[in-house]
């Protein structure tokens, strides 16, 4: 995997990934797009999340939604790294068996998500899980 980061201006730099998606990271408070902190825990979600609806796809439970909701807090000096992130999976579908999904939650976490499984070496990660009948 490759990726290029370029400087534009300011504190704001154009993050190209080897697939050609782009983004804008910005280092000022507030900036005009994401902090790297930021894109860090975007990815520790989307991995997840890519993971807990794969998992219950293919036990062929009635997903029609899913939300994971974010909270991470900051060591207070320098670097200011995470300290601990939660994730709470809000999910909707269909009669979704609680307990299809608290294994779904619990693979992505212990097991199948490389983000997650690369920061907890480093930050206490806990999750949560909520269903919503659709």
């Amino acid at each position: 995997m490759k990726a290029k980061v370029s400087w534009l201006d300011g504190m704001r730099f154009e993050a190209v990934s080897n697939s050609g998606h782009k983004i804008i990271l910005d280092g000022t408070n507030p900036g005009e797009g994401i902090s790297p902190m930021e894109a860090v825990l975007l990815g520790a979600g989307g991995c997840s999340a890519i993971d807990v609806v794969s998992i219950l796809e293919k036990g062929r439970q009635a997903i029609t939604g899913c939300e994971a909701e974010l909270s991470a807090e900051r060591a207070e000096n320098p670097p200011r790294v995470f300290t601990h992130i939660h994730l709470n999976f809000v999910l909707t579908g269909r009669e979704l068996p609680e307990k299809q999904v608290a294994r779904a939650v619990e693979l992505s976490m212990k097991k199948y998500c490389s983000v997650i499984k690369m920061l907890e070496k480093a930050v206490e990660i806990s999750s949560s899980f909520e269903i919503r009948e659709a």
